[in-house]
């Protein structure tokens, strides 16, 4: 009888951290900022992605930026939304003109198994970003029944960022802007 070793079915451990619902939400909160500040570089992005766990080499060009900018400008409004309602309505908006089916993937073998809704795996930049973004936002919503995040009210902010937990709902992307803004009032207010 010939031995045949035995093949370990144990995925490597980042694979579902990497892939997880809110590490997409991460990157796609991520992305978005990235994507819609003024001029975002192709480097810069593809330094972005590798950061959230894509796998180099990352090709990037000017025209995938410029389309994955207006990928970013629609799910904004997903953050923008002011309720569960609003954040559904976009997502149903963006989710009708899908290219792709939904279809579970492990990129042949290269990561775990996980839901796609972009028309092939090699599928163009901005079809990847908004189709993927699309789907880990949609379970947000579903889950905790309201926007996945917001838009900071910081007036020279205006990133966006995702809502986490329950208690009272954030309106700043970070403590440094919710502190700037928290500052400037108290001089308005001394003035």
């Amino acid at each position: 009888m010939r031995y045949i070793r035995r093949v370990s079915t144990t995925p490597p451990a980042e694979w579902s951290a990497r892939l997880s619902v809110r590490a997409t939400a991460r990157r796609t909160t991520a992305l978005v900022n990235a994507l819609t500040q003024q001029d975002p570089s192709p480097e810069g992005i593809a330094a972005l992605l590798l950061e959230h766990g894509e796998r180099a080499p990352v090709a990037m060009s000017a025209r995938d930026v410029a389309d994955m900018r207006a990928a970013a400008l629609a799910l904004r409004d997903v953050f923008a939304a002011p309720d569960a309602d609003g954040a559904a309505a976009v997502l149903n908006r963006l989710l009708a003109g899908a290219p792709g089916r939904l279809r579970l993937t492990s990129h042949g073998g290269d990561s775990p198994w996980h839901p796609h809704l972009d028309s092939s795996d090699d599928a163009p930049w901005d079809e990847w970003l908004l189709a993927s973004s699309c789907l880990c936002l949609t379970v947000l919503v579903w889950d905790a029944q309201r926007p996945p995040g917001g838009v900071c009210a910081s007036v020279s902010c205006g990133n966006v960022y995702l809502g986490h937990g329950s208690g009272v709902p954030r309106r700043y992307c970070s403590r440094r802007c919710a502190t700037r803004e928290r500052v400037a009032a108290h001089r308005r207010s001394r003035a």
